[in-house]
């Protein structure tokens, strides 16, 4: 059975995006539906982030909600021009 260490040390997808208009920082894991969290600093917003991943997780797992894999690319296809003509 998967726990929380498992899924901790998934290489989720962590998006941090600066408020230009109040200043600091939110961020999120979008595989993690409403894992959000926010900061004054950088420092802090990371810091942040992985406790709420750390809650967001747990609380999945004690109600025994479906946990999503992040998606992990490891090939991008290019398509030229051409075939996308044909």
């Amino acid at each position: 059975m998967k726990n929380l260490n498992y899924y901790m040390n998934l290489p989720y997808k962590l998006e941090i995006i600066p408020d230009i208009d109040e200043g600091g920082y939110t961020a999120s894991f979008p595989e993690l539906p409403g894992c959000i969290t926010c900061s004054e600093t950088w420092e802090g917003v990371l810091a942040n982030a992985y406790d709420a991943k750390r809650v967001w997780l747990e609380a999945a797992l004690e109600d025994d909600i479906e946990i999503s894999e992040p998606i992990i690319l490891t090939q991008v296809d290019i398509i030229s021009k051409e075939s996308c003509i044909n």
